[in-house]
């Protein structure tokens, strides 16, 4: 349980954020925000923020206040919350380089996935598309691994839909989730937009990209991820357990650029994980392919904003290392990264899962359960994944 200075505290923190998040809207016209849901429904009031000025010296001090906080984990988070929104503010008034943006928004090495990196997962891919029997160098390989695996496009929807039914049985088998099933996720297709699928809580929508190429592991991992143990379970218990009084108020949003968007995506691809619900080579060929698109998108994010290279040879090259997809991946992953706004957040993706899974192992199976709590249960950093205690 959470202490009464914490909850306070957490008060404090989210009318701040939600102050910050105005001033940026007033400012940059940009629609999405630096809150990108809010489940407070207008119970929580912005801080009256008129210019940066005022919101630094505000986050200064709840700098300062975080290191009086009794729990060592959330010392830790809201230092690093401050040290995110505090950097973001620097880069909107003042201007940050984008090395330095990657640094202090999400507390991550400020360098794209390495070539050594992505290597391995091509080898991890040419071994297991070999046990498939794929023959051809890595991109016939995948090429024939997607059209074998393909989904229709005119059953897309309920083959999501069915798999999204059968991640919620598995998830209530690890992880209650406090909701009846109605309450869950109804699936839309959307297109021309810069991802692949999106949780939308508030109206209860996986808004699915349908441009891309979709294969049915891809879909497992989408239901996993945006759905169930991922994203709505995240939402829902963050949502509950600051109704009943056990969780701070900043629980009630998602925030961009921020310490906690490494770990918010790594429980969402932690899932499969969680479920034990890797079925086969497919599976692994899927979460292979999905750590190696987020590597490359380090790769091309870097090259446009850090390196300065043009949006054409930026899409030129992502093409040419797609393995998958189609055009329509591209298109979306050049989308997800051309805005400046949005231009570090494929890192999180490259940094969650592989953080939170080694956490999550590291527990002793008897403790899992109660980790699980703590994972869910409040807001975390890469660094406060390995500060439980039992």
């Amino acid at each position: 349980m959470l202490s009464e200075a914490t909850l306070n505290y957490g008060e404090r923190a989210a009318r701040a954020l939600l102050g910050v998040d105005s001033l940026y809207r007033r400012e940059s016209k940009d629609e999405d925000g630096l809150v990108v849901v809010d489940m407070s429904h207008g119970a929580l009031q912005p801080a009256p923020y008129a210019e940066y000025a005022d919101a630094i010296a505000a986050w200064q001090e709840l700098k300062r206040d975080a290191a009086g906080l009794p729990e060592a984990d959330r010392r830790r988070y809201y230092d690093q919350l401050c040290e995110s929104t505090l950097a973001f503010m620097q880069w909107r008034s003042a201007g940050l380089p984008f090395a330095d943006q990657l640094g202090r928004f999400l507390h991550v090495p400020a360098a794209p996935a390495s070539e050594a990196e992505l290597d391995a997962l091509r080898q991890e891919l040419r071994t297991l598309l070999n046990a498939l029997g794929y023959t051809g160098d890595l991109e016939a390989q995948a090429a024939g691994w997607q059209a074998r695996n393909r989904v229709a496009p005119d059953e897309i929807a309920d083959t999501l839909a069915t798999l999204c039914d059968e991640a919620w049985d598995r998830t209530e088998q690890v992880l209650h989730i406090p909701a009846p099933k109605s309450d869950g996720m109804q699936v839309t297709g959307v297109s021309g937009v810069a991802f692949n699928a999106r949780c939308n809580y508030l109206e209860r929508k996986v808004e699915l990209n349908i441009d891309p190429v979709l294969t049915r592991p891809g879909l497992k991992h989408l239901a996993v991820h945006e759905c169930y143990p991922g994203h709505y379970v995240q939402f829902k218990l963050r949502e509950v357990l600051y109704a009943e009084g056990k969780a701070p108020a900043d629980n009630l949003l998602s925030v961009v650029n921020t310490a906690s968007s490494s770990p918010f995506e790594g429980i969402a691809d932690h899932g499969l994980f969680l479920l034990d619900w890797i079925d086969g080579d497919d599976d692994r060929v899927q979460h292979a392919l999905t750590r190696y698109r987020s590597g490359i998108g380090t790769v091309a994010a870097w090259k446009l904003h850090a390196l300065g290279e043009p949006d054409s040879a930026v899409r030129d090259w992502l093409r040419a290392n797609a393995l998958v997809g189609g055009e329509g991946w591209v298109d979306n992953r050049i989308r997800f990264i051309a805005a400046p706004a949005r231009a570090v957040l494929i890192w999180s993706y490259w940094w969650g899962q592989g953080a939170v899974t080694s956490a999550y192992n590291a527990v002793p199976p008897t403790h899992r359960p109660k980790y699980l709590q703590y994972l869910y249960g409040r807001m975390h950093s890469l660094q406060t994944l390995t500060l439980f205690e039992a």
